[in-house]
């Protein structure tokens, strides 16, 4: 055995771990020596009476008091001045050696002249069947692995013996290696130690050997080795610790030749890391992973130091250490082999197919089919809130774009978020992107029954309710109304409402959920901004209950939901607030409509309150006529409503009340959207759509529906429950009955095409061309006169903008327009036509007036014919089934253009980096797959989601 051991025991009191505590218990453990150590050395980093009383009393040669600020390897410098034996111990205050550990070591290192260190089995002190550390390797870029970290201990390792390096804590170092090696290397900053301490042991020709049989265990304080990420900011130094080390390793140990290159590398690796730590659901790992690139950039002298050190002791090649790194083959196989002793499988399969599930879209399909029929054979979707999409993609993509907006005069500012979701439907059909909207329209039904399915799985495992889940979200009335009578905005946000049911509820566990479900709340806002407001609440309500349930686990993964919807809408909420128009981030995004919706008063309430957005509940009263009753059809929606009250009493009456919440949101949505008109359409004010906050409201009733009749029923009553499920699902299929056979009956407002709102000879001319601008003046019936510009081949559901339709106050350009408008048609001013090409403008159109035209639109419309058809610079097309068209024949000016386009690129990059975020978060990875199986695919057990 070595002559003499001198014991080096480093000490920092922080208050946050019980330093005292620990220690006496390692004093303890070293009185308990079957082999005792012949000196020892206490360093305590701070100060505390408590600590400095327990080392005073402590049979130690010397104790010194360093700054509270010495890590380890600065402490054990600071002790080794003292070293005067054989071998030196390395310990700290949390590490607690059993009886025989020392005896075990020293045989070992005495067996082994060739050994420069041995170091000892590392296990949990609260556990000491767990194994802490065991031996560290390297991979062949460098970063540090475990070969045995967070095992359960049952001998498996006990006969490795030669590794690359060991965890620091309770080495025994051969004297002269440590003299020769120059200690530890101070840059580590705490990690990797004695992993870097055993490359520059192998390199001077030493080896570094493990004893399983010598036992220290451990309790985490990180005082020497990591910390116990108990808090978030202990997590976040041990993190910029270890990415630091591993850095400064790759640079100390470097070729030459190669450590320019290296240290250029260090921020596109930084670059690659942050993809990475993303598509790995670690986001977390970002801020340090910059922190510790930014160190190794400035820290040269220190990389220099370690390179010197190395260059001093070295005596063999870098070949050497290769046969001790972990080969990508043992990394896999180390990895599956962890994840299998992970926890047992608790998520059921899921069962799609056997469970009905794709029989249900199949159904829904085959309906869609039927009650839209002429659909098949449309090239471009019109009517209600329709329009056609852009000529190409590349203009989708242009129209989401902060700079000048397709429709007015002179306008520049952001585009509505909306834009970007009729942007990514229309490039699903590049050739023809209007199409993909029909498409949209024909398989909205079996979208809807799918996402209502999957939706449901967040609920119950029956599959019996998952298929009525599905049926009765697809049959919901304010989904079929929005289908008739054709509003895309609410069509879609009804769509992506079960998705985010389905992502967000599970938003806490991973960042898989939590991305996928910052995409669909984005998708959602961005189709019903009314929705905003509730959606928040609830994500707050969420945010507030992880916090308290869960200690702030899955906190993060949940402020992240509303990050890409902030960022998409941040220009608009800016723009709006310098307007002074914050009201009008409520209107409904695309083509201000004044269709049909129930009034803001008493009757109007009940019919939201039963689910129906419109005036005709469902649209019986169009089908049984004008005079037949309709009380009764609100009463087919109480089934549905009595087991979602009910749901707050059974035995998941939490997740009852959750989804009552979300109702009562929606219904409160519904109902201030009813009394808000904020937008506007030629001279009649808009009021918001209030389906969309339906939709809110029948996705939390039917969840809590689904909540009843899976845990208010015993088990033996599954005949009962099936009969309850078909008795709602036949109630709200009664419902649909008006709704499904709208095509057929001619009471849908949907229409085949038009391509082009504009004349085709227009539309021809600005089809490839954003530039080509025309002014449309459409006579008002009750007087007066509409003038709007049109850039362009068409106004486009994606050229919409609520900047535009929500107005309140004449702008510069209106008031410029206003007077070509009024100089153009009575026929007084005689440089009106020139004002008209000064502004870029070559076309004018005179629309018809909405039907029937009354007296006062006609005589307008005659007489603003005859002055234009006397105007010089005008040359007149013809009558067209759009209007009558006149040519501008003077030269044109260019139109006016964004003036900062670095504002438009930096919003867009900003944008797209948020999003991209999102969608790398949203990406399961094989490790994302196998944590979500550990956990059950229902949420709302608290039995199941205390962990």
């Amino acid at each position: 055995m070595p002559g003499r051991i001198h014991a080096i025991l480093v000490v920092r009191p922080d208050g946050r771990t019980p330093a005292a505590y620990h220690l006496r218990r390692t004093l303890a453990a070293l009185a308990a020596q079957t082999r005792a150590v012949d000196e020892l050395t206490i360093v305590v980093c701070g100060e505390d009476e408590i600590v400095a009383e327990a080392a005073a009393s402590a049979p130690a040669e010397s104790v010194i008091t360093a700054p509270a600020r010495t890590r380890f390897a600065e402490a054990t410098a600071i002790g080794t001045r003292r070293v005067s034996g054989d071998a030196v111990w390395l310990l700290a205050q949390d590490t607690t050696p059993e009886p025989d550990a020392l005896a075990r070591l020293a045989g070992a290192l005495e067996l082994a002249p060739s050994v420069a260190y041995v170091a000892p089995k590392l296990v949990r002190a609260d556990d000491r069947s767990s194994i802490v550390s065991l031996g560290i390797t390297t991979t062949r870029f460098g970063r540090a692995v475990g070969l045995a970290d967070g095992e359960l201990d049952q001998g498996q390792h006990d006969i490795r013996e030669d590794v690359l390096g060991a965890d620091v804590r309770g080495i025994l170092v051969r004297a002269e290696a440590w003299e020769m090696l120059g200690g530890l290397d101070r840059a580590l900053r705490g990690a990797d130690e004695g992993l870097d301490l055993g490359v520059r042991a192998r390199l001077a020709g030493s080896r570094v050997a493990l004893v399983p049989t010598a036992l220290v265990a451990v309790s985490g304080d990180g005082v020497a080795g990591p910390a116990s990420g108990v808090t978030r900011a202990r997590r976040m130094q041990v993190a910029i610790a270890a990415r630091t080390a591993q850095l400064h390793r790759r640079l100390a140990y470097a070729h030459p030749v190669a450590l320019p290159f290296q240290w250029l590398a260090l921020v596109p690796l930084a670059i690659w890391r942050t993809l990475a730590l993303l598509v790995g659901k670690q986001p977390g790992l970002i801020g340090p992973a910059w922190a510790a690139t930014a160190l190794a950039l400035v820290r040269v002298g220190a990389i220099a130091r370690s390179r010197s050190r190395i260059r001093r002791t070295r005596t063999t090649s870098w070949a050497q250490l290769a046969p001790l790194r972990v080969t990508r083959s043992e990394l896999r196989e180390r990895l599956e082999d962890g994840h299998e002793q992970l926890g047992e499988v608790r998520r059921r399969e899921l069962r799609f197919f056997a469970g009905g599930g794709a029989w249900l879209v199949l159904a829904a399909l085959v309906a869609s089919v039927a009650a839209f029929p002429a659909l098949l054979a449309w090239n471009v979707l019109g009517g209600g809130a329709l329009q056609p999409l852009r000529a190409t993609v590349a203009q989708l993509w242009e129209d989401t774009l902060y700079g000048t907006r397709p429709l007015g005069l002179d306008v520049i500012g952001p585009a509505d978020p909306f834009a970007a979701v009729v942007a990514l439907i229309g490039s699903a059909w590049p050739a023809e992107p209007s199409r993909a909207l029909v498409v949209l329209w024909v398989v909205a039904l079996p979208l809807a029954a799918l996402g209502g399915w999957f939706a449901a799985t967040r609920v119950t495992e029956r599959p019996v309710l998952r298929i009525a889940g599905g049926a009765v979200w697809a049959l919901a009335p304010t989904f079929l109304t929005a289908l008739v009578i054709g509003r895309p905005t609410a069509v879609v946000a009804h769509l992506l409402l079960p998705w985010l049911l389905y992502a967000g509820a599970a938003a806490h566990r991973s960042w898989v959920a939590a991305g996928a479900a910052s995409v669909l709340f984005a998708g959602v806002v961005a189709c019903a901004p009314s929705l905003a407001p509730a959606l928040v609440v609830l994500w707050a309500v969420s945010l507030v209950i992880t916090i308290a349930r869960r200690a702030g686990r899955g906190a993060a993964q949940l402020v992240w939901v509303v990050v890409p919807a902030a960022a998409l809408a941040a220009p608009l909420v800016w723009y709006q607030a310098v307007e002074g128009t914050l009201w009008g981030l409520a209107a409904d995004p695309g083509v201000p409509w004044a269709g049909p919706q129930v009034a803001p008063d008493v009757a109007g309430r009940a019919l939201l309150a039963a689910g129906f957005p419109t005036s005709d509940p469902g649209g019986w009263q169009g089908f049984l006529g004008p005079d037949a009753p309709t009380w009764w059809v609100p009463l087919l929606a109480a089934p549905l409503a009595v087991l979602a009250l009910v749901a707050a009493v059974t035995q998941r009456w939490a997740a009852g009340v959750v989804l009552l919440i979300v109702t009562a949101s929606g219904v409160a949505t519904a109902f201030a959207a009813a009394a808000i008109g904020v937008a506007f359409a030629e001279s009649a004010t808009v009021s918001v759509w209030p389906g969309s906050g339906l939709s809110l409201a029948w996705l939390g009733a039917l969840g809590g529906a689904l909540v009843a009749l899976d845990s208010g029923l015993a088990p033996r009553m599954a005949g009962v429950r099936a009969l309850v499920a078909v008795v709602v699902v036949a109630a709200v299929a009664v419902l649909a009955v008006p709704a499904l056979t709208a095509s057929a009956r001619g009471a849908t407002f949907l229409a085949n095409g038009p391509d082009s709102t504009l004349p085709a000879y227009v539309a021809a001319e600005g089809r490839d061309d954003p530039d080509v601008g025309t002014l449309v003046l459409t006579p008002q019936n009750a007087g007066g006169v509409a003038a709007g510009v049109v850039w362009g081949g068409s106004e486009t559901l994606g050229g919409q903008s609520t900047i535009v339709a929500t107005e309140t106050q004449a702008t510069p350009a209106d008031r410029t327009l206003a007077d070509i408008t009024a100089d153009l048609v009575t026929g007084s001013a005689e440089d009106a036509v020139a004002d008209v090409a000064a502004e870029g403008i070559g076309f004018v159109l005179l629309a018809p007036a909405a039907a029937p035209e009354s007296a006062a639109a006609r005589t307008f419309r005659l007489s603003a014919q005859t002055a234009l058809d006397q105007r010089d610079g005008l040359d007149a097309v013809g009558d067209t089934p759009k209007g009558t068209l006149w040519r501008v024949t003077a030269t044109l000016a260019s139109r006016a253009q964004a003036s900062d386009p670095g504002l438009t690129r930096g919003i867009a990059i900003g944008q797209l980096i948020a999003l991209g975020v999102a969608l790398l978060l949203a990406v399961p990875t094989a490790s994302a797959r196998r944590a979500a199986q550990r956990t059950p695919r229902v949420i709302g057990h608290y039995w199941q989601e205390g962990r």
